[in-house]
């Protein structure tokens, strides 16, 4: 009689990694078509100072280069509902996309038509031209510009949204540093209601004074904070930060805590894309030679 084992799957060593570059990176990096895995998702920043032309431009590249180009669209940075479909239209029609990242902008006053990131959902624009995935923006340190309890309404709000549409929606956090705060928030999410997939966001290795100079401009002060906390003299200041002391930790949790909702990183490279890539591989979250993605945790969903 012959006994049949049943093998496991092995589980994985790494969780995926998303990266973010700026527009114009995306159109003139000579570095670029090397630099990541086919298929890695490279999420296409805003900040409402490049056109529509460029942005286009951008995630055509990207998608000619063989990676998975995501778009932000910074909500209270646009102007009129034309031009935003308009936009969708372009980056549909001419690089195929179906996976954004919708965030509200940071502007104090809105630019044009939309105050917030659920007027632009609310639109209808991205279902329309064929778009089903979308992130949105979560901030496990909080944020200056609203309560704790106006960012968990927001995701409820944004729940419901994709409950009753076709849209499968994920949290995109802002970079933080603290891993522990950051895992509790992401798994404290269900006590609210909110059981959408959470990628954490995460600084890629830079020098910790570029790192405390990009945690001010993006409003992430409890990071500079602990950054400085950290930091034991002037000349650690100078010396560059090592993402281990936060993706190791998230890590771990992800492979040892199959509950949790957190799917994988999505990587902030303040201290450039070279050396941020050069950091994925060693690692081993990326594999560039045979273009390896991590395909266990790489879905967005």
């Amino acid at each position: 009689m012959t006994t049949v084992v049943e093998m496991k799957p092995q589980r994985p060593e790494k969780i995926a990694a998303s990266i973010e570059v700026a527009p114009r990176q995306a159109v003139e990096s000579a570095d670029l078509p090397d630099l990541f895995p086919k298929g890695t998702h490279v999420y296409v920043t805003d900040i409402g100072t490049d056109s529509t032309d460029t942005l286009v431009k951008a995630v055509v590249r990207l998608r000619e280069l063989g990676f998975e180009p995501v778009p932000h669209f910074a909500s209270r940075r646009l102007t009129t509902r034309s031009a935003l479909e308009e936009r969708i239209k372009r980056m549909s029609d001419e690089a195929g996309i179906s996976n954004v990242l919708v965030i509200g902008g940071g502007l104090e006053r809105q630019a044009g038509d939309f105050s917030s990131t659920m007027e632009v959902l609310e639109t209808g624009f991205f279902d329309k031209h064929g778009v089903k995935s979308i992130g949105i923006a979560g901030h496990p340190e909080g944020s200056p510009d609203f309560s704790d309890e106006v960012a968990v309404q927001a995701l409820r709000l944004k729940k419901s949204f994709a409950e009753r549409s076709d849209a499968k929606l994920r949290i995109v956090t802002q970079f933080g540093f603290d891993a522990q705060k950051f895992i509790g928030w992401a798994d404290g999410l269900k006590e609210h209601g909110i059981d959408m997939p959470v990628h954490l966001g995460v600084a890629g290795p830079a020098k910790i004074t570029t790192l405390i100079k990009f945690a001010a401009m993006c409003g992430v002060g409890n990071s500079v904070s602990f950054l400085k906390k950290n930091a034991l003299s002037l000349t650690t200041l100078a010396t560059s930060h090592s993402p281990e002391t936060v993706v190791g930790p998230i890590e771990q949790h992800v492979l040892n805590n199959a509950e949790t909702p957190i799917r994988q990183i999505h990587v902030f490279a303040f201290g450039g894309l070279k050396k941020t890539s050069e950091w994925l591989e060693e690692r081993g979250t990326w594999d560039i030679k045979t273009s390896l993605y991590p395909s266990t945790t790489a879905a967005q969903n």
